[in-house]
């Protein structure tokens, strides 16, 4: 019995440990769109556009690890803002500036469909305690909110 009792333990440590929290941030939204990857990432760049934000960054992993050989599911990082708002929230707080420009995570499901991932900007504003960071990460809420919206469509 021992030995088979030792058997169980050993497979049981050597197990890998899955501890990931997809969410570690208070305000983080995770939308499960239904539609295609591709299709979602130009719905949700024309969104971008139409909403007055600029597109200021484009990290696409699947775009690195193709460049290496290997395939890996749809994975883009959209990074936005607009400089009204960047003046502002410097104005406020130049330790806020790190936080800009906001990032919106589509990944490919196995289905094929995206998932976006985003935190609200009232969160990442929020954290630093100023009022003016306060009014404007509300009123990026709002935006991000029709950007998605409208992608959706």
């Amino acid at each position: 019995m021992r030995p088979v009792l030792l058997c169980f333990v050993v497979a049981l440590i050597a197990m890998p440990a899955r501890a990931e929290n997809p969410t570690p941030y208070s305000g983080t939204k995770v939308i499960d769109t239904g539609q295609p990857f591709d299709a979602y990432v130009e719905k949700l760049t024309a969104a971008i556009t139409a909403n007055k934000m600029g597109i200021v960054g484009n990290a696409c992993a699947t775009c690195g690890a193709k460049n290496i050989g290997v395939t890996i599911p749809g994975n883009r990082v959209l990074m936005i803002f607009n400089p009204h708002f960047a003046v502002r929230m410097l104005k406020a707080s130049e330790a806020a500036g790190i936080e800009a420009p906001l990032r919106l995570y589509v990944t490919e499901q196995p289905n094929g469909k995206a998932r976006l991932t985003y935190r609200l900007p009232s969160h990442v504003f929020g954290a630093y305690k100023v009022a003016a960071l306060d009014a404007m990460g509300k009123e990026l809420d709002i935006i991000v909110e029709k950007i998605v919206g409208d992608a959706a469509k």
